[in-house]
């Protein structure tokens, strides 16, 4: 009989360690911006330090303030796996602290994306692992449950699945559905060399920027003579 709500599911499908690879150096920004600007966690949730992140999700649904099922996703998880945890944006109690993250170091995972609170941040920031978190409370966590582990999750206001592919940096978090790496990696790379295009003609003062006005008259935008209307409103004169 299935214990809905208390569930442990220990094996998921992980993408391919080079269809994660290729998605290395792109910026979050960059790949959201080619999955139509959808599919990014909500900006409260914020790096601790500054290791970039990147790899499939371990999914980890936790009673807000409890972390009994995150400790056993430290045991179960494999090395580069990323232990994203749907507390429900509680910051009532922290989750997670120095101690476990030294252990997920040891057992080699890829880091953290919390929707709720830790602790021992000062330690955090030090360490050589990604951590994201929606906040910061001294207050510990209780160790009762329930919860479930790799099922799909609400984390940061997207739906994340156990084997997305996860990616952070100081902007923030996306999240990528495997079965489309391999266009979104095509049209990432093509829009991060346009990017770095455009940064060369602004430094060459030869930028495109004709689409501004094109848009504005598209959208039937008017634009004023200010110069004369303040003349107007001073003269009086409106003939």
């Amino acid at each position: 009989m299935s214990n809905i709500g208390m569930r442990v599911y220990s094996n998921i499908n992980r993408p391919t360690k080079e269809a994660v690879n290729e998605f290395k150096g792109l910026p979050v920004s960059v790949i959201a911006d080619n999955m139509n600007r959808m599919f990014c966690m909500n900006p409260k949730i914020r790096p601790i330090n500054d290791k970039p992140l990147l790899g499939p999700a371990f999914t980890i649904k936790t009673r807000p303030g409890d972390n009994l099922m995150l400790h056993k996703a430290l045991d179960l998880a494999q090395p580069g796996d990323i232990l994203v945890v749907d507390a429900q944006g509680d910051l009532t109690n922290a989750i997670m602290g120095e101690l476990m993250v030294l252990w997920a170091q040891k057992r080699g995972l890829g880091g953290f994306i919390i929707d709720g609170a830790i602790r021992d941040v000062g330690a955090l920031r030090k360490m050589d692992i990604p951590i994201y978190a929606a906040g910061v409370n001294p207050r510990g966590p209780y160790k009762d449950g329930p919860g479930e582990i790799n099922v799909p999750i609400s984390c940061g206001g997207v739906v994340v699945h156990p084997g997305d592919i996860v990616i952070g940096d100081d902007d923030g978090i996306v999240v990528i559905n495997p079965q489309d790496t391999d266009e979104l990696i095509e049209k990432s790379k093509a829009k991060f060399l346009r990017e770095h295009q455009e940064m060369d003609d602004i430094m060459n003062m030869t930028w495109d920027r004709t689409w501004v006005d094109k848009s504005l008259q598209d959208r039937g935008c008017e634009i004023k003579n200010k110069s004369s209307k303040v003349k107007e409103l001073i003269t009086g004169n409106r003939d």
